[in-house]
């Protein structure tokens, strides 16, 4: 079945943008070419695509549907380049806008994106990247959906339609300030001291610290503080109002060769290793495979050995 290209056009501005009327400032169109080019792509599909909800988001036909925009986008973007349209770009045949870089969504978690994955991505020229922020072991349901042509993810798993690199390991210790340490843990990090002492989690879907409470004290349930930004987490942990679990690695910031300024491990020999795994669309694409030779390279220079 041949699809028409301006409707998984459609579909795909407005999942990324969430919302019609977005997607039609991004395409350049009214939001009333945006709505009837998606209602001809359900009656070709016959099956409805987006629940119209704020943010819309694709059905599970509507994801199918996605990743072909998605495909359809990068190949296409390709050709232009290699017929030369980077030196002269063309023009949008509806609207009259210049024709836009190729563009790749790209899932990452904060702790990556804050760290290692910008100094990759700034070595590929001619793309732009549309960035989700999810936690390691989320990002790969950003690919499934077809939201994400290629996840940072800590799923070993391959994703169907999906190949899986190997990246490196982020590693976490255990920290808080040296007087938390006197305050809370005068006896070291016990089951009745992990029950009380604060905990800063990152957001409601960060796990690190409770896969260590799970090892430690499992029935522990202490109070947390919800601190969902990279920097002010550490600046949280930093101030003594809780523990939680830091990046070791100097090379990326973190926490530095264990202890320092201050900063003291709550268990010296514990270590949390995340082994991380690029997973991107099986598609033939000098695009996505540049993307990949970016951050291979970087993560080997920047994340431990797997």
């Amino acid at each position: 079945m041949r699809w028409d290209s301006r409707q998984l056009e459609a579909l795909a501005a407005v999942v990324a943008e969430g919302s019609f009327d977005a997607a039609a400032r991004a395409l350049h169109v009214t939001p009333s070419a945006v709505s009837q080019r998606i209602r001809a792509l359900e009656n070709a599909a016959g099956s409805v695509l987006v629940r119209r909800a704020r943010p819309v988001v694709a059905t599970p036909s509507g994801q199918a549907l996605l990743r072909l925009a998605r495909q359809t986008e990068l190949l296409g973007a390709e050709v232009a380049v290699e017929l030369g349209a980077q030196d002269a770009p063309v023009e949008d045949e509806e609207s009259g806008a210049p024709a836009r870089l190729v563009t790749v969504p790209l899932a990452v978690s904060a702790d990556s994106l804050a760290t290692w994955v910008l100094p990759a991505l700034a070595q590929v020229e001619g793309v732009t990247f549309d960035l989700h922020r999810a936690d390691d072991s989320r990002t790969a349901d950003l690919l499934r959906e077809g939201v994400v042509m290629a996840a940072v993810t800590s799923q070993t798993a391959q994703v169907q339609g999906c190949r899986s690199t190997p990246l490196g390991i982020m590693r976490y210790r255990p920290a808080c300030t040296r007087a938390f340490a006197e305050r809370w843990f005068p006896d070291g990090p016990t089951p009745d001291a992990l029950a009380a002492a604060p905990v800063v989690v990152f957001d409601r879907t960060d796990d690190l610290q409770d896969v260590y409470l799970r090892a430690r004290a499992p029935h522990a349930r202490p109070p947390r503080y919800h601190v969902p930004s990279t920097v002010e987490y550490e600046d949280t942990i930093r101030l003594g109002l809780g523990w939680g679990m830091l990046l070791e690695q100097p090379a990326i910031g973190g926490l530095e060769a264990g202890t320092g300024g201050g900063i003291t491990l709550v268990e010296p020999g514990y270590v949390l290793d995340v082994p991380l795994h690029l997973q991107q669309w099986k598609l033939r694409s000098a695009v996505l495979d540049r993307v990949t030779a970016a951050l291979r390279k970087e993560a080997t220079r920047r994340l431990l050995p797997a």
